[in-house]
């Protein structure tokens, strides 16, 4: 192999390898689907573990910055969200500011 293909065959495999970061990344990043037999409960969630986004500090699933993070919701079975109890206290159908 010479230089100039070994150059060129790993720059194509550096590409390859960030492109299939980056999907990989957006996979885990993007919202969970819809679930009608659940709610979305607020303040419930430990750090990271985040079904989406609610404000400032998250972006989707998986980047909540704390536990309990009161702008980051978690599916949870419908009617049972506000029975949750955290440090920061019950969980909620709305975004806190905990």
């Amino acid at each position: 192999m010479t230089c100039k293909s070994a150059f060129t065959a790993a720059t194509i495999a550096g590409s390859f390898a960030a492109a299939l970061a980056m999907v990989t990344t957006a996979a885990i990043a993007g919202p969970k689907p819809p679930r009608p037999t659940m709610d979305k409960c607020f303040g419930v969630a430990p750090k990271g573990e985040n079904d989406c986004a609610a404000g400032p500090g998250t972006t989707c699933a998986g980047t909540s910055a704390a536990d309990y993070q009161g702008n980051a919701w978690k599916y949870v079975p419908k009617g049972t969200c506000e029975t949750i109890k955290t440090p920061n206290g019950a969980g909620s159908l709305e975004p806190t500011k905990s």
